[in-house]
Formats: C-alpha cells, structure tokens, sequence
C-alpha cells in the first residue's frame, strides 16, 4: 500500500488529484500538504489526514515523511504562468528551490516523486504542431524556464541518485470544480461559466491561437497511471508529452453554440496571455507515453463540453 503526500493539495489540480488518489490508495494513506494561507476544507479536510507544510521548509518535509512513513510525494508547489510572470522570483524559489528540498528529502529518505511540468516547458523555436517528445525547449517566461529546469534536476537525481522521479507536461487543464488562478489556459474554463450563466464571454485569447488542453479527469488518470507504471518500461521520465485535444477560441465557442444557440463571444485580448500562449505548441505528439506506459486519453473536446455543461448547470443551479 502506498504512503502519498501532495504537496500544495489545495491548489488547482492537487485539490482534486488528492481526493482520487484517496479512493485509489485509501482516505488515511493520502496526506493532504498545506500552507497555512490556503487551508482545506470541506471533504478535503474531513476525508483524511491534513498538514501544514511548505515546500521551502526542508525540515518540516522530512519530518511529515518519517512521520507517515511517506513513500511517494506528489509536488504540486508552483506559481501559475501569469502570475509567475508578475512574481519572477517568487515563482524560481518556490518551483525550483523548493523542488531541491523535495529531492533532496527523497533521496534520503527513499520516495519516488511527481513534479509535473508543463507545454509552458517549450518557447517559440519549439515545432508547434505535434511538437515531439524530444525537442528544442528554449521558453521565454520564468514559468517555462522553471519547468525546463524541473525537469532536468528530476532527471538529474534519477541518474545520479537513483530517486525515482516521472513526471507528465500537462497541457492547459479544465475542470468543473476548480475554477483557474492566473494560468494562459483559463480562458477555457472561463467560457462554460459564461455560457451556463447566460453571458456573453469576454475572450483574452484571439482566434486562431491554439494550445493543447485536457479536461481534469485524464490529468488526474495520468499522474497516477505514470507513477504506476514499470519502471523498467520508462525510456523517458522528466517530462511525458500527454495530450487529449487541441483547439482555439473559436472551436469551442462552436462546440459550445451547438449546444446553447444563443451563446455569444468576443474578443478583448490580454497581451501577455496572448504573447505567452502564441510561444507554446498547437499540439503534442504523446506517442511516447502511450508506448512507454499505456497513456491514452478519455474526453476529447465533445465529451468534454457535454460534461461540464450539465456539472456546472447542477452546481451552478442553471
């Protein structure tokens, strides 16, 4: 049986990857890492063990590991790419000096890690359409040189150490639940809220702009597939390209029109959004991952949108 801590379980992705992987591994053997700025609540709090922790804090994280005999760490810790642009230092200190305490705490305490990274790893010299596992990643932004380098130190400490770090470059991620905080993508949970409420959606992304994207569920499928996966079948490890669907404003604005003829959009464009997605792919060739370990995706852009309209009806009482 598996030991988990998530650091930064209350943030975009680690608020619902903890809750899955408590009915995958069991509400106790989950622990639910926390600052003290951002505590959980609800069913996050009430279904398992809960602690403060701080990726910054070295001792601290040692200490909840030896505490809960923690054998897999999920590193959450990150700034989103927006604000990681307004807060350059902060977004280094807690991406990459913080992702050294957690390997170095693994090292010495024997626990394999999960740092995800991002299609924010790949800069404008990328090949933007099915842009290959291994390529040219020269990002322009603090968040995507801080994924570059996430990923070559958890390399780094797989080959010199032996910790078993894997980790995915997660596309733009949709959700029903948690709603976005700053990142390029969030235009794409935006744009259902709008159309359940019966507004016009305001798009800070121009037509035309394309990014891969994943709805939640896969994201979640795929951190844990990877950290179940042989390791003896891994040719790669820092980072997998996985990728679900691709479009631009306007695909799913149509996708969504099918479904609410009298949805309407238009366009108020945000120029660093804008200049920060025109750097990433269009798409990802993930063929690596589905031969290494089994990835394959389950939403594709129409499930999807059928799915989060009737979620956000029902929670949004529309």
């Amino acid at each position: 049986m598996k030991n988990i801590l998530v650091i930064g379980a209350t943030g975009q992705i680690g608020s619902e990857l903890t809750m899955e992987l408590r009915k995958h591994y069991g509400n106790s053997n989950v622990v639910a890492g926390y600052i003290q700025s951002a505590e959980p609540t609800g069913e996050l709090k009430e279904s398992g063990p809960c602690e403060v922790v701080d990726v910054m804090d070295a001792d601290r994280l040692a200490e909840l590991v030896r505490m809960y005999n923690i054998d897999t760490i999920y590193n959450l810790a990150a700034l989103l790419s927006v604000v990681a642009e307004s807060k350059p230092q902060l977004a280094w200190k807690i991406g990459i000096d913080g992702l050294w305490n957690v390997l170095e705490v693994a090292r010495e305490n024997n626990c394999a890690v999960f740092t995800p990274s991002s299609i924010g790893s790949f800069g404008p010299n990328t090949p933007k359409v099915k842009t290959p596992q291994d390529t040219i990643q020269r990002p322009k932004t603090i968040y995507g040189i801080s994924k570059v380098t996430t990923e070559l130190l958890s390399d780094y400490y797989h080959l010199k150490y032996g910790v078993d770090t894997r980790s995915v470059r997660f596309p733009g991620i949709i959700s029903n639940i948690t709603l976005p905080g700053g990142g390029t993508t969030d235009y794409a949970v935006d744009i259902y809220y709008a159309a359940v409420k019966g507004e016009t959606f305001v798009c800070p992304i121009d037509q035309g702009t394309r990014m891969d994207m994943m709805y939640m569920p896969d994201a979640l499928r795929a951190s844990i597939m990877l950290m179940e996966a042989d390791p003896a079948k891994l040719i790669h490890r820092n980072a997998f390209n996985i990728a679900s669907m691709s479009f631009d404003p306007e695909i799913i604005y149509h996708a969504i029109l099918r479904r609410k003829p009298d949805f309407k959009i238009i366009y108020d464009l945000n120029p660093l959004k804008q200049a920060i997605a025109e750097s990433w792919p269009d798409s990802l060739d993930d063929s690596c991952a589905r031969a290494e370990w089994g990835w394959y995706p389950e939403y594709d852009l129409e499930r999807m949108t059928d799915d989060m309209l009737e979620k956000l009806s029902i929670r949004l009482n529309k």
